[in-house]
């Protein structure tokens, strides 16, 4: 009973980016309680963070990490969300979920709490169809299935990496569609999953996000930001290009649209805008860089794309700011460090 109340207990780390208390977890129980929970803080080390009793949890703060990693820790972002990232490179678990404090329990249009984890286990226990798209979307969901014309050689589909989750109430925006849009508000619920096709790129956002770690763990590194850099909030969709790039190369799947998380409040747009400035820019020849992006046949595990791309961003992308060279160099400096807490990944990868 309590396997399949709780699908991969122990299987899966929960990871959670914070700087204050957690209570939003209160709400989460019944879902997270089995389940082993990551926390990163951010900010200030000294300052204590309190968890509610009855979770098990490890917590690692900026001191932490540069114990663990030493010289490699300054890959690591400080002052962002961006921090999350050392969480998944410290577990030991083959899936991942990561969710920020401010996501609530969302309700499905029946007024029933969505158990958002349970439907990431689900979109990443079964594949994904980048190759051909299926008009009733997911075909591997209830009451869908292949349609008419669908071509019988890639019904298989292949493995999924990614589930990238959705959210009601205050949407995923930037600075400048946030103060145009000040009370907007996401209240369509689209009882949907489909699996992103191979060679589109999207923006993905890391606030509600599932992953098999040991298909792609390597690739999630969410970049170099926040303090000290002049770029933040960008940082989950650079791993999100990455992400996509390699997928698409090793043949993986990324899926979106279920599960629902509530958002529950909009960061500030003034201070967003100041965040994003460069980016809105950058992303103008970013996005282009990504969707021309090759990699060479001999890059077959997730970690050799990985550097392989980091080459790239250093070459092609180095020309707009001195400031990917300092990324790409960080990108390297990632997969040194993950590898090194992982010894194992690369063998496995490799087989």
């Amino acid at each position: 009973m309590a396997a399949s109340t709780f699908p991969l207990k122990d299987e899966l780390d929960v990871v959670i980016p914070t700087i204050r208390n957690l209570d939003f977890l209160e709400m989460w129980r019944p879902f997270f309680q089995p389940y082993h929970l990551i926390i990163v803080q951010d900010g200030d080390p000294s300052r204590s963070i309190k968890v509610p009793d009855g979770f098990d949890y490890e917590l690692y703060n900026r001191n932490d990490i540069n114990k663990i990693l030493g010289p490699k820790a300054s890959c690591i972002s400080f002052k962002d969300s961006a921090c999350r990232c050392f969480g998944y490179m410290v577990s030991k678990k083959k899936y991942i979920f990561t969710i920020d404090d401010d996501c609530f329990v969302a309700k499905d249009p029946t007024g029933k709490d969505i158990d958002a984890l349970k439907q990431h286990i689900k979109n990443l226990l079964n594949p994904s169809t980048p190759y051909f798209f299926n008009t009733l979307y997911d075909p591997f969901t209830d009451g869908a299935d292949f349609v008419r014309g669908y071509p019988f050689s890639l019904r298989e589909g292949v493995p999924t990496a990614v589930s990238h989750g959705l959210w009601l109430n205050i949407p995923d925006y930037d600075a400048p569609t946030q103060l145009v849009k000040p009370r907007e508000r996401n209240t369509r619920y689209v009882d949907a999953v489909m699996t992103l096709p191979k060679g589109i790129l999207f923006p993905m956002c890391g606030m509600n996000l599932a992953f098999d770690r040991s298909l792609i763990g390597p690739a999630m590194y969410f970049g170099l930001m926040g303090d000290g850099q002049p770029i933040g909030r960008y940082d989950d969709m650079w791993a999100g290009w990455c992400v996509k790039v390699i997928c698409d190369h090793l043949g993986l799947g990324i899926k979106t649209g279920l599960p629902y998380i509530w958002h529950s409040k909009a960061s500030n747009p003034f201070v967003n805008l100041k965040k994003e400035y460069k980016g809105i820019f950058w992303q103008e020849e970013m996005i282009p860089f990504f969707q021309d992006a090759i990699l060479p046949k001999d890059c077959t595990t997730v970690q050799s794309c990985y550097k392989e791309l980091a080459k790239q961003v250093k070459d092609k992308l180095g020309k707009i700011d001195p400031y990917f060279v300092k990324l790409a160099d960080a990108m390297v400096t990632w997969i040194d460090a993950w590898d090194e807490l992982n010894p194992p990944a690369k063998a496995a990868n490799s087989k």
